[in-house]
């Protein structure tokens, strides 16, 4: 299980915020990776592929506790399907036999993958609302959701002020 905090201005290899690289949506619209970010909110980027078990729990466990999340603290959900030519025809299939709400895209080329750094699935990106990366994590075991939910919590809630400071 590998945690990262990530501080704004020590991101060395990895981008700051998402590349401008292409996928492609389920209904095949070509998007920009850098524009999936929701301005003001956080977004989720999580990378998986159709034949990861560990990938398909994660996102089982995203997809139970997506609308909780979201009402909470407006987080918005991304997931990259890393499948290559082979196994991508199964991809839109499962994504609607288990009803997920988030957005999903294909990283067939496996272009955003390598821009960063995913070397192994799960990996999630937690992006600020400014787009910009403040937490990743690679792999998943039950109970993760825990640690990445209080660190959401932590990038919505607002900063209190000390003593004699302006909020």
């Amino acid at each position: 299980m590998k945690h990262v905090l990530i501080a704004v201005g020590a991101v060395s290899a990895l981008w700051a915020q998402l590349p401008p690289v292409s996928l492609t949506a389920l209904d095949g619209r070509t998007v920009r990776a850098d524009t999936l970010h929701h301005p003001g909110r956080p977004t989720l980027v999580t990378f998986w592929a159709t034949w990861c078990k560990p990938c398909l729990l994660e996102l089982a466990t995203l997809h139970r506790l997506y609308p909780q999340w979201q009402a909470e603290t407006g987080v918005h959900i991304v997931a990259i399907s890393i499948d290559d030519a082979r196994t991508s025809p199964k991809v839109a299939p499962l994504v609607r036999a288990r009803n997920w709400r988030f957005e999903i895209y294909h990283d067939e080329n496996g272009e955003l993958r390598r821009a960063m750094n995913v070397t192994d699935i799960p990996h999630s990106f937690l992006l600020d609302g400014s787009g910009r990366i403040v937490w990743q994590h690679q792999a998943y075991s039950p109970g993760d959701e825990e640690r990445l939910y209080a660190v959401l919590k932590e990038l919505v809630q607002p900063r209190s002020s000390t003593p004699g400071e302006t909020p």
